[in-house]
């Protein structure tokens, strides 16, 4: 099988790893995540065969960046992914974050480049998925196809929900719903909704809110001493989800 891996993540040394992982996506544990429910166990082999699994990126390495060729969808399997785009002036601009069993790189597909930049916030497993493979098989697997169309509607629906954050909340608000996002995200890998590591920084958590580090230092010091989050500089815990909810203007 030829592997391609970005022009970015090879000058970076993400480079193809002759060590079996082991890991398919039929015994992955984020495979209900990932992969529609509806695929049976056949399906699963052929989308198998087309992923390509590679060294993990390490801290800081570039998975593609803007402008590069959109040639393939990324998986995390493990770690976490930043987005971001570097605007006029030079500046990162953090789009978004990605955790294991979300797929990102959807935003090169209407123009055949990448719109933004991946890099690792931490070691990360990566399965790619090359998108000319994945367009043959969806097309003979229905259930795939309709996948694949629920996840870029999820993004679209979260680029909308970032712009809402962004145009309206206040910094309580916007801090809050970050809070509830990752919960959220970490209950449907099975994992702790309630305590959590923050794989990003604060400078990240502000760029991305559109606060200052001081701002965002703020409002977590105010959740504190409200009782419903617990701080630990990385270490979150979710000691009130409901008030968490209602600091983001979140109704259950």
């Amino acid at each position: 099988m030829t592997i391609h891996i970005s022009d970015s993540a090879q000058r970076e040394g993400f480079k193809p790893c002759a060590h079996d992982y082991q890991v398919n996506c039929g015994n992955c544990r984020l495979n209900s995540i990932c992969l529609p429910l509806a695929l049976e166990s056949d399906d699963i082999a052929q989308l198998d065969e087309i992923i390509q699994r590679s060294k993990p990126l390490q801290k800081g390495q570039h998975l593609y960046r803007e402008g590069d060729d959109f040639q393939s969808v990324f998986a995390v399997r493990s770690g976490s992914i930043k987005a971001y785009k570097t605007t006029d002036d030079g500046r990162e601009q953090v789009t978004g974050f990605y955790f294991p069993g979300e797929i990102l790189g959807m935003d090169g597909i209407s123009k055949n480049q990448h719109a933004s930049s991946a890099k690792a916030l931490e070691t990360a497993a990566i399965c790619e998925i090359p998108f000319a493979s994945l367009e043959k098989l969806s097309a003979v697997m229905p259930s795939l196809q309709r996948h694949f169309f629920q996840l870029m509607s999820r993004e679209i629906t979260d680029d909308q929900v970032l712009i809402t954050l962004l145009s309206k909340n206040s910094a309580d608000e916007r801090v809050a719903a970050l809070m509830l996002s990752i919960s959220t995200r970490n209950a449907r890998r099975k994992l702790s909704a309630t305590q959590f590591r923050l794989p990003m920084s604060r400078v990240d958590i502000g760029n991305y809110l559109g606060l200052t580090v001081e701002t965002v230092s703020r409002v977590f010091s105010r959740m504190q001493k409200m009782e419903i989050l617990k701080v630990d500089n990385k270490e979150i815990e979710i000691l009130d989800l409901e008030g968490v909810r209602a600091m983001a203007n979140v109704t259950s």
